[in-house]
């Protein structure tokens, strides 16, 4: 088993640079890299999960946290899906190799398709777990009350509370305006690699009809879609992890 090395990397320039965090595991194959969601991080199960099937089998992996999420620095507030995705592309192509596999977890999938189509060659596929493609748009600018609205557009930022945190986290103006920039659902979108997309047909935060309308903007890509009818938004249950690991080595064999 490969021993696995944490590095830092400093992704921008002047007053945009901050380091981020990654851990990266040498082995052959095409390098597995793993894209987090929305406030999640590199030591998360499906992470750490996806890590070790990795080990067993002498394959590459690399994780890595977006800046203001978890080991690297950065604020949370300052980031924006732009940031993201440089922060992405950045660890891509200082340690993943040639034609990677791209898992991305919720905004993590948004993200792997953006960085997919600025990579010098296409990835040797994707799997995307509820991909929540253009998600500070559609589900949330379009679903904020015209209260939350005018908060965020007259002081900048809105505090919003969170199942999966104790604290409330902040959505700034600047992260809805500069998402604008970023939104794929609008065109077709093409990858050039096979994806495989799980999605829960019980998840609250990105439904399976929002998956499936990325899916539609796909239609040039080899993609399979597995709805699971129980399944939530995060499938970190044990047969959630199967699946996804099924699911990556089967793009990744």
């Amino acid at each position: 088993m490969s021993e696995i090395t944490s590095l830092r990397l400093t992704v921008g320039e002047g007053a945009k640079a901050r380091e981020i965090a990654l851990l990266v595991r040498p082995g052959t194959g095409p390098c597995v890299v793993w894209l987090g969601g929305f406030r999640s991080d590199m030591t998360a199960t499906k992470a750490t999960a996806l890590d070790s099937w990795a080990a067993e089998r002498g394959r590459a992996a690399l994780r890595f946290d977006y800046s203001g999420h978890g080991a690297s620095g950065g604020r949370f507030e300052d980031g924006t899906i732009g940031s993201w995705t440089e922060d992405a592309l950045a660890a891509i192509e200082a340690h993943a190799g040639p034609a990677p596999v791209l898992v991305g977890s919720s905004m993590g999938g948004w993200i792997a398709l953006l960085v997919a189509r600025r990579m010098a060659r296409p990835p040797s596929g994707l799997v995307l777990i509820a991909p929540a493609v253009d998600f500070s748009e559609t589900l949330m600018w379009d679903r904020f009350s015209e209260e939350v609205r005018a908060e965020i557009l007259e002081t900048g930022r809105w505090l919003r509370h969170s199942d999966y945190a104790p604290e409330p986290y902040p959505i700034t103006r600047r992260f809805i305006e500069e998402g604008r920039a970023h939104l794929l659902l609008g065109g077709p979108i093409r990858v050039g690699a096979p994806i495989h997309i799980l999605q829960g047909m019980r998840d609250p935060d990105v439904p399976w009809e929002h998956a499936l309308r990325t899916v539609e903007r796909l239609a040039e890509d080899d993609v399979v879609v597995t709805l699971i009818k129980d399944g939530d938004h995060r499938l970190s249950r044990d047969e959630d992890i199967a699946r996804l690991l099924e699911a990556v080595d089967g793009v990744a064999s």
